[in-house]
């Protein structure tokens, strides 16, 4: 970007930005020189606009004499010269206190995340739900239908409960089940379903090689149970209407095709899965997020886990004008009280 900018420079662009963030409209040099309160002169203030407009900061719309941020912009007003207000109003850290209860089940929590992160920010909510994979299982039971058909009771993660019905390569008795799901419990318990589905494929064909008949139909159950659970991660939005409220005609047209690229789901959850690896609040502004879609918003994501692993990201999609120093803040917050939900 060059040459670092000035104290006076950097104070300016700073006052530009937060009017813009506040009113959504061009800002004028003698607007900007009464809001900024520094003692310089009209054409200093002038000069300054043009070195940022220059330098890929600021642009003019042709409509106006006026400047108003670029994604470059923003991005050194968030990385260089924001100041976050970490005190979160009271009243949104006793909500969410409130509402992500631990005594909810996984699905309930991270619906009700991202519901919050709508509710208090005003903008659109998005939240990844955990790859069933991921977490860990508690117990699995087996309890025998008519025929080859066996119901699955799988207890992950504390306290989620998933039935499947499955249909085995033999007829168990009830007693076999009995047997095959006290020795995968005792085996496997408080294991990630991932890893217990490759250390029970490996096993499986040990078994299969030394003819251990009872060992193999034991694995064999175990395998089936879980083979369903390979889903790709999928995510939840919740508050896209919010987005619409005081948008132009122009804004309209550019909220449609977001929508649309928001439905297919394929851009965002690449995006998103490779938020969730990342340490702590990422910011992406306007393209970056890796669509020209997101050509005039922001995504700010922050992951969430049980203690143990992470399980997901959560953050919130708004225009490139959010108010980012109230934002940030609140979508660190809530990835925080979510993962201890998670891990009570």
């Amino acid at each position: 970007m060059g040459r670092e900018l000035t104290d006076r420079s950097g104070t300016l662009l700073r006052t530009l930005v937060a009017l813009h963030i506040r009113d959504g409209s061009p800002v004028g040099s003698q607007t900007l020189r009464e809001e900024a309160g520094l003692s310089v002169s009209p054409a200093t203030v002038r000069n300054v606009m043009s070195d940022l407009e220059e330098r890929g900061f600021l642009h003019s719309p042709h409509t106006s004499a006026g400047r108003v941020p670029t994604d470059q912009g923003y991005r050194f007003f968030v990385d260089s010269l924001l100041q976050v207000n970490n005190d979160l109003d009271s009243s949104a850290f006793d909500s969410l206190r409130k509402e992500l209860n631990p005594d909810r089940n996984t699905s309930d929590l991270v619906q009700t995340a991202s519901n919050m992160l709508s509710s208090i920010t005003s903008q659109a909510g998005v939240v990844t739900v955990p790859r069933p994979m991921q977490q860990p299982l508690r117990q699995v039971e087996f309890l025998p239908l008519s025929g080859d058909r066996v119901l699955v009771i799988l207890v992950i993660n504390q306290r989620e409960v998933q039935n499947r019905i499955i249909h085995t390569r033999r007829v168990f008795s009830d007693e076999e089940l009995r047997a095959a799901a006290q020795q995968i419990n005792q085996r496997f318990a408080g294991q990630a379903l991932a890893e217990v589905q490759s250390q029970v494929d490996q096993e499986l064909l040990a078994a299969r090689s030394s003819l251990d008949d009872y060992l193999s139909a034991t694995l064999d159950l175990a395998q089936q149970a879980l083979a369903d659970d390979a889903n790709p991660s999928d995510y939840l939005i919740v508050g896209e209407s919010r987005l619409l409220e005081g948008a132009s005609p122009e804004e309209l047209q550019r909220l449609r095709e977001l929508f649309a690229t928001l439905e297919s789901k394929r851009d965002l959850s690449h995006l998103l899965e490779r938020c969730s690896e990342a340490d702590g609040v990422k910011i992406f502004i306007g393209e970056e997020a890796g669509s020209q879609m997101f050509g005039d918003y922001s995504l700010i994501t922050a992951p969430y886990g049980d203690g143990a692993r992470t399980l997901g990201v959560l953050g919130v999609i708004g225009p490139t004008r959010m108010a980012y120093d109230r934002v940030i803040p609140i979508v660190d917050v809530t990835s925080k009280m979510l993962s201890a939900a998670l891990g009570h």
